[in-house]
């Protein structure tokens, strides 16, 4: 191969990248708009309960959404660091390789992990309400 067609399979492959990541950034952008809108408006239907309902109902309130959340959990990565000492210990490639996958497979699944138990707290917190006051939605 010469390095003509090297320098153009490197351009085309980091074209897809940049392609990629822009592609990811517009989503996280539209995940973070979608996020603020959803914590506005919870927000606003805190502040009106808090000021029309009563003290023993809010307490009501707050106990059946914590007994709600137990049911919702975030599960931290914890394999980081031995994943990188084993690829230190080996010093291959191929144990290099393998840390980049464990990795990039944990940082992408605990963000989504973080993402989906943020979503299911703010559900339960509407099922919550909703078996509360079902006719208030």
């Amino acid at each position: 191969m010469s390095d003509q067609e090297k320098n153009t399979e490197w351009d085309s492959l980091w074209q897809e990248y940049t392609r990629s990541l822009e592609n990811w950034k517009s989503l996280f952008e539209q995940i973070q708009t979608a996020s603020n809108d959803m914590q506005s408006k919870f927000n606003e239907v805190w502040d009106k309960a808090a000021v029309e309902s009563s003290t023993e109902t809010m307490k009501l309130f707050g106990e059946n959404w914590q007994k709600a959340l137990n049911e919702v959990g975030i599960s931290a990565f914890k394999e980081f660091g031995e994943n990188w000492q084993k690829a230190i210990s080996d010093n291959s490639t191929s144990a290099f390789k393998q840390f980049t996958e464990n990795w990039q497979k944990a940082l992408s699944s605990s963000g989504l992990e973080q993402m989906n138990a943020y979503g299911e707290m703010m559900k339960k917190f509407a099922e919550t309400w909703t078996s509360m006051w079902p006719k208030s939605h």
